[in-house]
């Protein structure tokens, strides 16, 4: 009767060992998604990668690595496409250094606003942008990562109102040519730096000012450094919510669907959440003595669109893309 007992709790002890042994083994063959990304681990995006983690998280693990800690910025496109990276918030600016094309999404004054830039990612020509991307740099864009509207922060006390007064200001923007490009069209002196030395160039005089919308100049701190913000509106700002393509075709196509799902809403949620901010900030920034005021807007858009339009970029861009685009709802 002993031996019984005691044989029935070793097939029982067996078979709990074999499900355990199972369980582990299920859980070390979920995949590991190491996500890159310049900002803060405060910015709405951020949050906006927790929600997406916890989507996707009975199919995968996502490690998320924030203030440019794994890759520096400008180098995570590299990344991706060496497959030393699964996932990475990706400036349009850095896939335009190898599809030149792409320059048009780029170019100041181009989208009106966040819905805009939706609707844009959302129609045949996003798809065909994408698709560009994809057939080209190897990479897969999920969608758009809207943070703001761009607008020009100084430290001088200089009154701006068209292009001309900007005219001798060292304005930080990111290393690259479209980077630059940008910073002339709004009439500065554009300057190469890495967006974390940006607080310390304003503070010791490298820099006059930078350009970022305002969630970004709140998670860096750096009205702390301005006495001023000039409502230039001179970019829709958004970034790429994109995945290497090894990683993306690895999945199967249920998998591929519902990862996509879950990136919609969390972009979908975090674009909600930096247009809220925007407005609350420049009220707070108000409060807390800065300037802030809107320039001549026409002026600065005229400026923009001649500077683009004879620049080297524009001939690249797809014959009729620029038309469409404005005519897009």
């Amino acid at each position: 009767m002993n031996f019984k007992i005691d044989r029935r709790s070793a097939l029982k002890a067996g078979a709990a060992l074999a499900a355990a042994y199972a369980v582990g083994a299920g859980a070390q063959a979920k995949p590991n998604i190491r996500f890159a990304a310049v900002f803060s681990d405060k910015d709405i995006r951020a949050d906006m990668m927790r929600m997406f983690a916890k989507e996707i998280e009975g199919d995968f693990k996502v490690e998320p690595f924030f203030n440019g800690t794994l890759f520096k910025q400008g180098t995570e496109l590299v990344a991706l496409q060496r497959d030393n990276l699964e996932m990475g918030n990706i400036a349009p600016q850095d896939i335009s250094k190898q599809i030149p094309a792409w320059s048009i999404l780029t170019s100041a004054y181009l989208f009106r606003d966040a819905n805009h830039l939706n609707a844009f990612f959302a129609s045949d020509l996003g798809a065909q942008m994408k698709k560009l991307a994809e057939d080209q740099v190897k990479v897969k864009i999920l969608g758009p990562t809207f943070f703001g509207t761009r607008q020009v922060g100084l430290k001088p006390k200089k009154k701006i109102n068209t292009p001309a007064d900007m005219a001798g200001v060292k304005l930080r923007m990111p290393p690259g040519d479209a980077w630059q490009l940008l910073g002339r069209s709004v009439g500065a002196n554009p300057t190469p730096m890495a967006y974390a030395e940006t607080y310390t160039g304003l503070q010791t005089g490298a820099i006059d000012g930078q350009d970022n919308p305002l969630p970004n100049v709140q998670n860096m701190k750096f009205y702390e450094v301005m006495s001023q913000i000039v409502l230039t509106s001179h970019l829709i700002g958004f970034d790429l919510l994109t995945v290497n393509l090894k990683t993306w075709q690895s999945m199967s196509p249920a998998r591929q669907k519902s990862f996509q799902a879950a990136a919609d809403k969390a972009i979908r949620w975090s674009a909600a959440e930096h247009l809220k901010r925007e407005v609350e900030l420049a009220e707070s920034f108000k409060k807390q003595g800065l300037e802030i005021y809107t320039p001549n807007v026409g002026a600065f858009r005229e400026y923009a669109q001649k500077i683009y339009l004879a620049s080297d970029e524009a001939k690249e861009w797809p014959k009729g893309m620029l038309e469409k685009i404005n005519a897009l709802k």
